[in-house]
């Protein structure tokens, strides 16, 4: 008989309809479809070559962090009885986990594939890798001693007995294992070297004038292989390199009692070096037995084993770019790209004034992050300035912006930083900088337990006699000067007293741990981001129903929110236009008849990483809102994230622009079908090539040049251009998405809503110049600085130290 709980679950699933999955896919598969994608770009023959064996390892750097995360959580769920099931694809997790290593092979070999291509067409040009079955006499020669001077006295071999169990392998270390053939009677014995991680991996190799040879590490050690285990000799060798789940959560680890966060967070690093491996890939040659004896060590299967015939871990690839020879660089490489000025903005000129003049927008990569930084510098002097507040998720191991924060808590400013530590990857640089933060004077905070803080947010506050004025620095990416110049990306920089008091309210509810806020102008995650998207939807699909246009435009990384997912067919249904602009994982498949018809998805993958988050309602885009967020349930429900809106006319058309000629991308673009795969863009007869980067950087370029002397007194309108640029948008008033069950547009205030401040006499005799204002308030370490260097000249003249 039945117990009375299983009865309430029957009952529940009876009430509850059935999930469509006719229009939904996989996350993993459609993941790894992405990734293919990347691959694609290693193919296409219009990207310079070393360009493309770029992209071969960005393909494998991707599909590491892939295994770690995504299958590595996916291999303990499978272990569970009752195993959750995918809500978009009905699957379990052994199932999913059976499809991905379905799909492996087949990639895995198209990537070995490339890589062998393009190191050949190298090899050609004068870009030669060394392989050890291929060296010359003199090449040889050059290893041999390499070895015995350099490698020899670091590496540590260990013979694997029954005395000497199997090591702990780390995850991503390069291993070289051999079988080993002993003067004894001892049966299968195993040889191990770890490849230095502390020698540089790529040996430069003696070669004729305007060419570069090289040799890799692995394949120094693996020529002089015969002298490295004393009287055993190698019978067989190969590079193997383990992958282990990285998918920790610091959280679910407990936090020991008076344990500071730091030091919990280092424990789990420690840890993730060591947990269940997933895969192992092997790079050379094996016999059966030996091969048989480390996987068993590791206790995988033999599909866990995936075997190539080039180096393993390509991140070496990077490094010897800036070895290229001159006359090859233009042929192998991209042109030369540098972050462009802003055209609104006059850098000669207090940044600060110029936003409280007027919102600015920038965009990266094509306009460089300096503005910003520089804001953030002046604020560290400036004696009107009385706090700092910022959230940093992924931070530049060396970061202007982080040296500016310490300059501004030295000066006495309060200065507010809340770190977060579980940034996967960064979490060692991110302890790092949390404690020179700290040391300097800065409070830190990290995020609430269970919820990442993923927002990009800073806010300075100035006194400016009785009042206070708050600049609001609002992100889609991370304050990183290494990444802006990678990744697209919006930043918008206020003076919106809306904005600004919904700002500093976030960051007083993040100090107290309150994550249930209610914001008018953020739309702020966990409590507050989804019902925002789900309102702008339900306008559209109102608008729809009622006969008038309705169009919804996302820009994201990725789609997985089911509930998100639901609502974009339901507006499809209603004959609501869906245009979206998805980088990596759709979980949502268009056009699938009577579901999504309306719906169109496509990918840009190129030079730089799409990284923006837009979401954009109405024909004309009267609602525009910029976001740190993906519509993915681990964004809208559980970490912290904010949805900003755009309500300067000027710089909403600038987003509905750049969006428009992404939308145009005939060359990078790929489409999304029915059926989860990314087919190219069909060009109409007679239509030219539009690759959306290319056609960005050169208009960066040219809106640099072509920028007007700076106007005080009215912002620059931005310059026509040949792309389609939305009619009638400047002309539309911005709306804010009020969070009232039946939402109505809020009324908004004057687009140019933030005037500057009266002048006091105070600001008149304050210089204009950015850099005197600087020089007339060094506070802190620059004026203890200047002080010691006037007494030692004083004692130098005098003799006096007094």
């Amino acid at each position: 008989m039945p117990s009375k709980i299983e009865k309430k679950q029957a009952a529940a699933k009876l009430r509850k309809p059935p999930r469509d999955f006719s229009y939904t896919q996989n996350r993993e598969l459609s993941w790894l479809r992405f990734d293919n994608r990347v691959l694609d770009e290693a193919f296409d023959e219009t990207v310079p070559l070393f360009e493309r064996l770029k992209f071969v390892s960005i393909f494998e750097s991707n599909l590491d962090e892939f295994l770690m995360v995504r299958v590595g959580g996916l291999s303990d769920l499978a272990e569970l009885k009752k195993q959750p099931v995918d809500n978009k694809s009905n699957m379990t997790a052994s199932e999913q986990v059976d499809a991905v290593m379905a799909e492996m092979p087949g990639l895995l070999t198209r990537w070995e594939s490339i890589f062998k291509s393009i190191e050949g067409k190298l090899d050609t040009l004068g870009v030669h890798r060394a392989r050890i079955d291929s060296l010359t006499p003199e090449e040889r020669t050059f290893v041999t001693r390499y070895f015995q001077a350099y490698v020899s006295p670091v590496i540590s071999p260990l013979v694997i007995d029954p005395r000497h169990p199997f090591p702990n392998l780390r995850n991503g270390a390069l291993y070289l294992a051999c079988g080993l053939d002993g003067v004894t009677d001892e049966e299968s014995l195993l040889g191990l070297i770890e490849i230095p991680a502390s020698m540089n991996r790529v040996v430069e190799i003696p070669s004729p004038t305007g060419t570069y040879s090289y040799i890799l590490l692995e394949d120094v050690i693996l020529a002089c292989l015969d002298s490295c285990f004393g009287s055993y000799k190698p019978l067989d060798r190969a590079l193997i390199r383990v992958t282990r789940n990285a998918d920790i959560d610091p959280d679910g680890e407990g936090v020991e009692e008076e344990e500071d966060y730091r030091q919990h967070m280092k424990r789990i690093l420690k840890k993730r070096l060591r947990l269940q491996p997933v895969v192992l890939a092997v790079s050379g040659s094996l016999e059966k037995a030996t091969l048989k004896t480390i996987r068993k060590a590791l206790e995988l299967s033999r599909r866990s084993v995936f075997t190539c015939d080039i180096p393993l871990d390509l991140g070496y690839v990077f490094g010897i770019e800036g070895k290229i020879p001159e006359h090859l660089r233009n042929e192998l490489l991209f042109t030369p790209f540098k972050p462009q000025p802003n055209p609104t903005i006059d850098m000669t000129r207090s940044i600060r004034e110029q936003v409280l003049q007027g919102d600015k927008l920038l965009f990266y990569p094509y306009e460089a992050m300096n503005p910003f930084l520089d804001l953030v510098h002046e604020a560290a002097y400036d004696p009107e300035c009385i706090s700092l507040r910022i959230t940093l998720y992924r931070v530049a191991k060396q970061s202007r912006l982080c040296e500016s924060l310490i300059d501004a808590a030295e000066n006495g400013k309060e200065v507010t930083v809340l770190m977060e530590l579980r940034a996967r990857f960064d979490e060692q640089n991110n302890i790092e900088w949390a404690e020179r933060l700290e040391e300097a004077g800065c409070t830190v905070i990290y995020g609430s337990e269970g919820f990442k803080c993923h927002s990009k947010i800073c806010q300075l506050t100035y006194r400016e006699g009785m009042a206070l004025t708050r600049l609001t620095l609002l992100g889609t990416g991370n304050f990183n000067e290494k990444t802006a110049k990678l990744y697209s990306d919006f930043m918008l920089m206020t003076a919106h007293p809306g904005i600004g008091e919904d700002a500093n309210l976030f960051f007083r509810n993040l100090s107290l741990g309150n994550l249930r806020g209610d914001y008018r102008f953020l739309g702020v995650a966990p409590v507050g981001l989804k019902p925002l998207i789900m309102r702008g939807l339900d306008r559209e699909i109102q608008r729809a129903l009622a006969g008038e246009p309705a169009r919804v435009f996302f820009k994201l990384n990725s789609l997985t929110d089911r509930e998100v997912i639901d609502k974009i067919a339901e507006a499809s249904c209603a004959g609501v236009r869906v245009d979206m602009i998805i980088r990596g994982i759709s979980c949502l498949k268009p056009g699938v008849p009577g579901k999504t018809e309306n719906v169109h998805v496509r990918s840009i993958v190129g030079r730089f990483l799409e990284h923006a988050r837009v979401y954009a309602f109405g024909v004309d885009s009267d609602m525009i809102y910029l976001s740190s967020a993906d519509m993915m349930t681990r964004n809208t429900e559980h970490r912290v994230e904010i949805a900003f809106p755009v309500l300067d006319p000027t710089c909403r058309a600038l987003v509905h622009e750049y969006m428009g000629m992404q939308l145009r991308d005939n060359v990078k673009a790929r489409s999304l079908t029915s059926d989860g795969t990314w087919v190219p863009v069909e060009r109409a007869e007679g239509e030219k090539p539009f690759n959306s980067q290319e056609a960005l950087l050169e208009r960066a370029y040219r809106n640099a040049e072509a920028a007007p002397e700076p106007v005080i007194e009215a912002k620059p309108a931005p310059e026509p251009e040949p792309q389609p640029v939305a009619p009638k948008v400047q002309e539309v008033q911005a709306t804010v998405i009020e969070p009232e069950p039946a939402p109505a547009p809020a009324p908004q205030p004057d687009p140019q809503v933030t005037k500057p401040a009266p002048e006091t006499s105070a600001r008149r005799d304050k210089p204009a110049g950015k850099t005197k204002a600087i020089e007339r308030h060094r506070p802190g370490r620059v004026r203890m600085g200047l002080g010691l260097i006037g007494l030692g000249l004083k004692t130098l003249i005098t003799g006096k130290t007094k």
